[in-house]
């Protein structure tokens, strides 16, 4: 099976939420929507499941044109990051509610229902209803509900936001398995490059509703086509610095000077941007800049020791933390519907 986004528009009260979007995606494959919030990852994940129609272009399955075909029509599973099960069933009747709207055999309901709890290691919990279970066995009930359907999409926005550091991490570890063994088409959507590079499978990086670049997740971490991809894949962020080079000498934003040595005596006189990112955690890198730099609230002596600057002489760059990220509005659980 193949589904492909053809030239995609989506304009909302004429503003444009995705841009001229061709997108193909293969049976067993993982593909990651990475990108900020409001760059449209949502909004194509909507596109795919039949919730939204585009204003141009087409939605293509095996070469035939569903644009016009409605959720209920399509094969589509889709899990979001808010924890959506049916509050007064258990975890068992939970996972079989697709396959009871359905109309499946007993037999078969029991037998799917296993498969899919044993992948997602739900046996001992099929008794409970979603009140008694932590964040992260809930956030594997509505995976498995979306397994069980046997849905030849499978569209994940963001499941992993709304748990706690280590039930994530727990779940980031198991996702990559639990995808090989479904054998489906899985559409993940992220705002951490963490999360990419865990998954692996294909990178979309996306900005402002539009695709940047798309390719093998190593390969698009490594050899960024743009500036701007690069940004949206470094974790902590890039940090840019504008400088200008003349007779020599480099001069930093705020009027700050310092020699042209180093990495600068490369580069010809003119303004350019600088780029410092990527760096562990362990580690810092310092600028002696002269006299008179600001001091930065985060030096420290391991930063300092490269250059055997001062801490008022030197500007340090240090790892950083991305910006939060504003609540999901759209929380419809399409994981029971019909195909």
């Amino acid at each position: 099976m193949t589904v492909s986004l053809e030239k995609v528009t989506r304009t909302v009260d004429g503003i444009p939420t995705i841009r001229d979007v061709s997108l193909t995606l293969e049976r067993g494959t993982l593909s990651v929507l990475l990108g900020p919030t409001l760059s449209g990852k949502t909004s194509i994940m909507r596109l795919l499941a039949g919730l939204d129609k585009p204003t141009t272009g087409r939605v293509l399955v095996d070469g035939k044109d569903v644009t016009g075909f409605d959720v209920r029509q399509r094969s589509v599973a889709m899990v979001y990051q808010q924890f959506i099960n049916y509050p007064s069933l258990t975890v068992y009747e939970n996972i079989a509610s697709p396959l009871r709207v359905q109309g499946k055999p007993r037999a078969e309901i029991d037998k799917r229902v296993q498969e899919a709890a044993n992948l997602l290691r739900l046996e001992p919990y099929m008794n409970r209803t979603p009140l008694q279970l932590s964040g992260g066995q809930q956030q594997r009930t509505a995976i498995a509900r979306a397994l069980v359907k046997g849905a030849d999409l499978v569209l994940l926005d963001e499941p992993l936001a709304n748990l706690d550091y280590k039930l994530r991490e727990e779940l980031r570890t198991e996702l990559p398995r639990i995808f090989e063994a479904s054998g489906a088409i899985f559409v993940y959507a992220t705002t951490e490059p963490s999360e990419a590079l865990l998954l692996g499978g294909r990178t979309v990086c996306m900005w402002e509703g539009e695709i940047l670049q798309a390719g093998e997740t190593s390969k698009v971490y490594r050899h960024p086509n743009t500036l701007r991809v690069a940004q949206v894949f470094s974790d902590p962020p890039l940090n840019i610095v504008g400088i200008e080079k003349r007779n020599g000498s480099v001069q930093y934003a705020g009027g700050v000077q310092a020699p042209a040595s180093g990495l600068y005596s490369r580069h010809r006189d003119g303004d350019r941007n600088h780029r410092f990112g990527k760096l562990r955690a362990s580690q810092s890198r310092c600028f002696q800049l002269g006299r008179g730099a600001p001091r930065c609230a985060r030096i420290s002596a391991r930063a300092c020791a490269g250059c055997r600057a001062r801490s008022g002489q030197c500007l340090c760059v240090r790892r950083g933390r991305p910006a939060g990220r504003s609540p999901r509005r759209d929380v419809r659980d399409m994981a029971h519907g019909p195909h």
